[in-house]
């Protein structure tokens, strides 16, 4: 009971020092708010809003039904402007697509001859204008094939490929981008707080007093854990509530309070990353360092930049002993696929064994240290 007592009030001293420090709370706040909403709807990988113009030299019906294929979100509404203004309208910026349609592209089409029909791109935009041109190419083809069915009174081929989406049908990518960002906050701030916290004691000279208070390493540490934890969780819950699931209207499809669960584990684990580095590291410069070293790693080779299939077979093996990866795999799997625990346990025991682990190491070093000092 006395130890339980010492952490409890050693963690509410973290609490108060925290509460204390405005640039810390406001940090956390972006991080955990602005942040996760940037990261999931600032960089998108589908077209959006792309300004588009049409030359019909045709004006036919075939002609028609082209042009009435772009419409919001995707593209802008589409202008009509003639040939003589190309030059002019992609020089000034105005549109990032001009689409000219030849004289008698649908006679062409109904007889069954080669027709082709001119996208001129502005590239400035590279990636739009890639994955645009893409649209276009595939809008068209599928709209000619479907005129060119209707003429001659033909099904197609006798097999089509109908693609459906399980969990996500319309592809949205900020459903995915906002677990990834909660993922990769979580990770960077656990390890800061937990990290720059024994360091705060160790160059303000509080360690000493620690010291010779009848206290033990595995109480201070464990302290730091669940005082820098519980900041962590709370924000981490008002997140997903107001930021994910409010503003960015992710669904969520499996059990919250398992992902909760799994989350609480993972931020257990992650702190003791955090008391590790903060051991090893002697000022707050080294400390920097060491972040750099394993926390871009563990966001980058979690599985939310890249598919961990994707990646090399040895960095594979390598992810395995990342955190990062097991909470990335159980929490999709949770909030996308409705997973319960008998599908996630293994994941879950994963991840403790880890935190277990890098605890007893720190309080090894932790130790040490002090048997250094002393």
């Amino acid at each position: 009971m006395p130890s339980l007592s010492n952490i409890f009030w050693l963690g509410a001293k973290e609490l108060r020092t925290l509460s204390k420090d405005l640039m810390m709370i406001l940090f956390i706040i972006w991080s955990f708010g602005v942040s996760i909403y940037t990261q999931s709807t600032g960089a998108g990988e589908t077209v959006n809003n792309a300004s588009v113009a049409i030359v019909d030299e045709d004006n036919s019906k075939l002609s028609r039904s082209i042009a009435g294929l772009f419409y919001p979100p995707y593209f802008q509404t589409v202008k009509s402007i003639s040939a003589a203004d190309i030059d002019r309208a992609m020089d000034e910026g105005l549109y990032m697509f001009v689409i000219v349609i030849p004289p008698r592209f649908e006679a062409n089409t109904r007889k069954g001859r080669d027709t082709e029909i001119q996208v001129n791109v502005d590239a400035t935009a590279v990636q739009q204008a890639s994955l645009g041109a893409s649209y276009i190419q595939n809008m068209v083809s599928d709209e000619i094939k479907r005129y060119r069915q209707e003429m001659e009174h033909t099904t197609g081929l006798a097999s089509d490929l109908a693609v459906r989406r399980a969990f996500n049908p319309n592809g949205t990518q900020s459903w995915f981008r906002s677990i990834v960002g909660l993922a990769d906050q979580l990770s960077m701030l656990i390890i800061i707080l937990t990290g720059a916290a024994l360091l705060r004691e160790r160059e303000h000279g509080t360690i000493e007093h620690l010291l010779v208070m009848p206290l033990t390493a595995f109480e201070i540490a464990l302290a730091k854990v669940w005082s820098n934890g519980l900041v962590i969780i709370v924000a981490f819950i008002c997140s997903l509530l107001f930021v994910v699931e409010g503003v960015l209207n992710v669904p969520i499809a499996g059990s919250r309070a398992l992902l909760l669960l799994g989350t609480i584990i993972y931020v257990f684990a992650t702190a003791a990353i955090g008391i590790f580095l903060g051991t090893l590291a002697r000022t707050m410069a080294q400390f920097a360092l060491l972040m750099m070293m394993t926390v871009m790693p563990m966001m980058m080779l979690s599985g939310g930049m890249s598919p961990i299939e994707s990646q090399p077979q040895w960095v594979q093996y390598v992810t395995w002993f990342f955190p990062s990866r097991h909470y990335v795999a159980f929490t999709q799997a949770i909030v996308y696929r409705g997973a319960s625990l008998d599908l996630v346990w293994k994941e879950f025991v994963t991840v403790l064994v880890m935190g277990v682990a890098f605890l007893t190491a720190s309080l090894v070093l932790f130790r040490r240290s002090i048997a250094a000092t002393q």
